[in-house]
């Protein structure tokens, strides 16, 4: 007996370690959890007052646009929604980061990954009860190698420039669907996907309209642009309409160059091409009846 109990012992060791082995080496199905390591940098920002500092950064879901929230950041948007409602003649502006290398990556109805990711936070927050009256959003380019940052929030004034929208009943593409001086509507795979959901969406209510709004950058003069943003509208329409949507559901209008969304020029008076750029855009509003 005295024999017997050390060789269950043993047996049992042995036992564990061959399983172990199996499973852990053979098969490599043993690994710890990463820790979720975040860097301490998110603020929101008022002007330059900081109100929130040192909060944890947001992460996406590799290969999915949602929020991998921890209770840091749940807190955080939590007090940005407080701060929010704490200085109602302001808006909050949520700007979206994109790298240059990036710039290919697909991303749904929105022109890049920066607007994508500024709308994914501006859900969380409608999910948590913001009023998306007061919520702006805005991207940037980054010319760095790596994304510390997915977006940034801050506290703004009304401002001289008009806000782009970006929902899909109040959707604004610019960039490079117009060059300078040209009607011509060169759309990319974000409005083509776009003009798609379109068809989609009026096929399911015949009552609704769409307005299309034709915008300019600032060369030229009034009268010019003013035709100039219209006949932007008009080739967005036509590109529309031979898609199937009915031309009797679409409006054209222009503000030529009388809403820029950007500066036509840098603060020391040369060119801002980038600005102008964005300046050329059409917007879409979807008008339904109630």
């Amino acid at each position: 007996m005295k024999f017997f109990l050390p060789g269950i012992f043993l047996f049992a060791c042995y036992s564990l370690f061959a399983r172990w082995y199996f499973v852990c080496e053979i098969q490599n199905l043993c690994f710890s959890e990463p820790e979720d390591i975040r860097m301490k940098n998110m603020q929101l920002t008022k002007a330059d007052e900081v109100l929130l500092d040192a909060y944890d950064e947001f992460k996406f879901l590799d290969a999915e646009m949602s929020l991998n929230l921890n209770e840091n950041n749940n807190y955080f948007l939590d007090s940005v929604i407080y701060y929010t409602s704490k200085y109602p003649e302001s808006n909050l502006k949520i700007t979206g980061f994109y790298l240059e290398a990036e710039q290919t990556i697909w991303s749904g109805i929105f022109e890049n990954l920066g607007i994508a990711r500024a709308a994914t936070a501006e859900a969380v927050l409608e999910e948590r009860g913001m009023d998306l009256t007061r919520v702006v959003l805005d991207y940037s380019l980054l010319e760095d190698t790596v994304l510390v940052s997915p977006f940034a929030f801050s506290l703004t004034e009304s401002e001289v420039y008009e806000e782009l929208q970006f929902t899909f009943e109040d959707m604004t593409f610019s960039d490079a669907n117009f060059e300078y001086n040209s009607a011509v509507f060169v759309p990319g795979d974000a409005f083509k996907f776009y003009a798609d959901s379109l068809l989609t969406y009026f096929s399911l209510d015949s009552l609704a309209s769409l307005d299309i709004i034709g915008h300019t950058d600032s060369v030229g003069s009034d009268a010019y642009n003013e035709n100039l943003g219209a006949e932007r509208a008009a080739s967005a329409k036509n590109y529309l309409v031979e898609l199937g949507l009915g031309s009797r559901k679409i409006t054209t209008l222009s503000k030529g160059k009388s809403q820029p969304v950007a500066p036509n020029t840098l603060e020391d008076g040369s060119d801002n091409e980038e600005g102008r750029q964005r300046n050329r855009r059409v917007n879409f509003v979807i008008k339904t009846q109630e």
